[in-house]
């Protein structure tokens, strides 16, 4: 007996020597992943050794039906994994032997967020550790409504969207970028995720975004209150008082002479009138929302004034793109050229800066992006790095919007913010004013907006930059074109 109990104490001090050689890791901080596009779990056995022969399990935390995915005697056995990821999920099999036991899950969805337990038991050992997931799903594009004129003499505007997870911060601003004081946001959540409203009531005429973020996404909506549209309003409001006015001295005589027959009519008539008077006040309210969506065109078609004609500087160009003899069109290649390492030229980046640089002042110019799957554009400050791999990020030096595969547009902004647009633009027009730190993007055809850096500080020349991208052998080789500004 006395011989048992030594052995059993010499084995679990064994198991236990072994727990301390090696150990699960995972990421400290929640990962993020966006609805609809693959996750990863990161769980790794550390230092390296083959998972291969080892017991894995993924599972919920918190839950009855917990199990995620179950790898044993070398095979996945998943008949008791819940239902919803039946399919989904898959270890990386060739990395097993390295240690690697993360889980790829396919399609994220929504209710795949919370906290996963990745635990991994070898002959001699265990260990697990927690993964938690936050799945963000991007809502519909804000949409802006002018609800009417107040008492206090300003215009009470209200920004909407839903479909988003988790909420995002709703925000207010003017043209420069600055945060206005708005209500308090209203929330609600449904089945498609999370409505936010949030109203404002607005002074002076301005340009106000309303701007929707969250940690890796965001979404902006913009309306431009002209001085003509505070008159049209304050217009309509005269009308309703008197009409109001006129409506209780009806109601007073229609009393007064209630037995005679004139005063009822009377106040028939005055209804009428009212109910005239309403619709009236509807149809205006139409005319100034085609008033507003001209405003915006209209405003649109000003910075396009501001055309300059720009020309790719070939002295900037990485050896892998080509710029065309006119210095209007660059594409990419796979092949380096054997060009002079000069300072201003991107050495391994596939970008180009235009010729002419821009210390004051508005200017405008469009690029043709149609047929590419991924694109960079904008501006770049003189001193930019130009040498190895370069971020692009307002602290670097860019201010740019990118196109990556195919559909999913991002603003750098240091880490990037997602936005996706209802058409894909073929041409893109960039617009900066200089003193006033704003950079623009829209789509020329569409005459729409499509992202805009505000409150910006520029303190060196400004390049307009480009990266056609790789060309992915041949699925991205179409090339960037600068166009001529045809108003």
């Amino acid at each position: 007996m006395k011989f048992l109990s030594v052995k059993l104490l010499i084995v679990f001090s064994f198991m236990d020597s072994q727990s301390d050689c090696f150990k699960v890791v995972g990421p400290e901080v929640p990962i993020y992943a966006v609805a609809g596009e693959d996750l990863i779990l990161p769980c790794s056995i550390q230092p390296n050794t083959s998972a291969v022969d080892t017991r894995i399990e993924w599972f919920r935390l918190n839950e009855i039906d917990s199990l995620v995915h179950l790898y044993k005697n070398q095979t996945d056995t998943n008949e008791g994994q819940i239902s919803s990821y039946r399919g989904r999920t898959a270890l990386f099999r060739e990395e097993l032997h390295k240690g690697n036991v993360s889980l790829r899950l396919s399609a994220a969805r929504g209710s795949d967020g919370g906290d996963y337990k990745c635990l991994v038991e070898a002959n001699s050992w265990y260990d697990d550790i927690t993964v938690s997931v936050v799945v963000e799903a991007l809502g519909i594009q804000p949409v802006i409504t002018m609800e009417g004129y107040d008492s206090s003499g300003g215009i009470s505007l209200v920004c909407e969207s839903g479909g988003w997870n988790p909420e995002p911060e709703v925000l207010w601003l003017d043209r420069e970028g600055v945060t206005l004081t708005a209500e308090a946001t209203e929330i609600h959540k449904d089945t498609e995720g999370f409505r936010v409203k949030r109203h404002i009531t607005v002074y002076n005429s301005n340009r106000f975004y309303c701007r929707l973020l969250q940690k890796h996404h965001m979404r902006e909506t913009e309306i431009i209150i002209s001085d003509e549209v505070f008159n049209a309003w304050k217009a309509a409001v005269c009308s309703i008082s008197v009409l109001i006015v006129a409506t209780a001295v009806g109601v007073l005589v229609a009393t007064i002479c209630t037995c005679q027959w004139k005063g009822i009519q009377r106040l028939m008539e005055m209804r009428e009138i009212a109910t005239q008077e309403l619709q009236n006040d509807f149809e205006k309210e139409q005319e100034y929302a085609e008033i507003q969506r001209k405003r915006v065109e209209d405003e649109f078609e000003k910075k396009m004034k501001y055309a300059v004609d720009v020309t790719l500087d070939a002295d900037t160009s990485s050896p892998k793109l080509i710029v065309s003899e006119d210095g209007k069109q660059v594409t990419h290649r796979d092949t380096k050229q054997d060009l002079p390492d000069n300072p201003e030229r991107f050495d391994y980046s596939p970008c180009v800066l235009g010729k002419e640089g821009f210390s004051s002042g508005r200017f405008y110019y469009e690029v043709q992006v149609k047929g590419k799957t991924k694109w960079d554009l904008g501006v770049a400050r003189e001193s930019v790095n130009r040498k190895g791999t370069i971020a692009l990020s307002p602290e670097n030096g860019f201010w740019t919007v990118v196109l990556r595969k195919e559909n999913e547009y991002r603003a750098c902004v240091g880490s990037s913010i997602r936005f996706s647009l209802k058409v894909k633009p073929q041409k893109v027009g960039v617009f900066v004013d200089y003193e006033e730190g704003l950079v623009s993007f829209y789509d020329v055809e569409a005459r729409s907006h499509i992202y805009s850096f505000t409150g910006q500080s520029f303190t060196e020349k400004l390049y307009p930059f480009f990266s056609p991208c790789n060309n992915k052998k041949g699925k991205n080789s179409a090339p960037l074109i600068i166009s001529p500004v045809s108003r």
